[in-house]
């Protein structure tokens, strides 16, 4: 019988605390060892037993998220799930947390957080499986699936055979999930400021991809900013795709823009890297490069196996640079990657290939 993963569950709030249990103990994978309402009661859990991942929230008494966070990654690092609130605020602290090695995300509204944690229960347990597999490398543990699982067909259909109009202006498309914002950080610090176009996908709620696009612009010689609807793709930028909206590459002419757009949650995400190579797929074929990186699950893997059969180069991140090797080794295994790098290796490889 497979070992459960035990989570330990910090945050002030009785609500929470007691919606959270309610919702990871329904889950068979999923063992609550223990909830807190402040580092200082979690510490004293920690000494009791240690469990495999910790969903902690941010803005606590007596010491706040972050500063637990730390002390737990200088002492005894466990995978960590942040609880942050959908504020401008919060989510510049959250992007903290991940800098400083939390690798997940939990949204919660500043009302109604009882209802909202209830309707969210498939991305609060994904997204605790998705941490158990941080850093021991779990990879081949079997994800317990408790809602239906839509493909990039539910967003745009799989192109014809018809020719496109040629062009010879290279884009990047990009995925990512667990783990992927210090990939992106460590992938776009590389890239020299005349770089091919490029768009990416990173699995990341809604009201922080702003906030992240952001914070990159600052250190990346690249432009870095959130997509909007119509933006033009352009060498010496990355567009980010926001949180809970699909985004597409589309071309008209020699031009490529992205589409921002409403749709169901296809591979269990929106933004679907699935979407997004399909995509590429249709509008750009050989002209695409495509990279996939750390994160749980198979999102991209179809996209990317139909990305090189419209001739595209693609890229995957391997595993020993990976936070959890999930997407790539899909991707790997069904066909659809040309390379397999390391992190540090990607950038320098668009280079050459542009």
């Amino acid at each position: 019988m497979k070992k459960k993963i035990k989570v330990l569950i910090v945050d002030d709030s009785a609500v929470v605390r007691q919606t959270m249990e309610d919702i990871l103990s329904h889950d068979p994978g999923i063992e609550v060892i223990a909830t807190a309402a402040d580092p200082f009661v979690a510490s004293d859990k920690l000494k009791q037993e240690v469990p495999d991942v910790i969903t902690l929230d941010i803005e606590m008494p007596r010491m706040d998220g972050i500063t637990f966070l730390k002390k737990i990654m200088n002492q005894h690092p466990i995978p960590v799930v942040v609880c942050s609130s959908l504020t401008g605020v919060g989510a510049e602290t959250t992007l903290k947390a991940l800098e400083y090695g939390a690798v997940e995300i939990i949204t919660k509204p500043s009302i109604g957080t009882k209802q909202f944690l209830e309707e969210s229960r498939v991305k609060i347990c994904d997204a605790v499986k998705a941490a158990s597999l941080a850093h021991v490398k779990r990879i081949s543990a079997t994800i317990h699936e408790v809602a239906p699982k839509l493909t990039a067909d539910a967003v745009l259909a799989k192109a014809s055979s018809k020719a496109m109009i040629r062009t010879t202006e290279k884009v990047v498309l990009v995925g990512a999930s667990t783990g992927g914002t210090e990939a992106l950080r460590v992938f776009l610090q590389a890239l020299p400021p005349d770089s091919p176009g490029i768009v990416i996908v990173q699995h990341m709620p809604e009201n922080f991809t702003k906030a992240f696009a952001n914070r990159l612009n600052g250190i990346c010689r690249v432009t870095v900013k959130e997509a909007s609807d119509n933006d033009t793709v352009i060498r010496g930028q990355a567009l980010i795709a926001p949180g809970n909206r699909h985004t597409l590459l589309k071309r008209s002419g020699a031009r490529y823009y992205v589409e921002v757009k409403d749709g169901p949650l296809v591979s269990r995400h929106r933004p679907s890297v699935d979407v997004l190579f399909r995509s590429a797929a249709r509008y750009a074929g050989k002209n695409a490069l495509g990279v996939i990186m750390t994160g749980m699950g198979d999102d991209g893997a179809k996209g990317m196996m139909e990305m090189k059969e419209a001739g595209s180069f693609n890229i995957a991140q391997d595993e020993s640079t990976s936070i959890v090797f999930g997407m790539p080794n899909e991707a790997i295994k069904r066909g659809g990657v040309d390379s397999v790098l390391s992190l540090d290796n990607i950038a320098g490889k668009i280079i050459e290939l542009t």
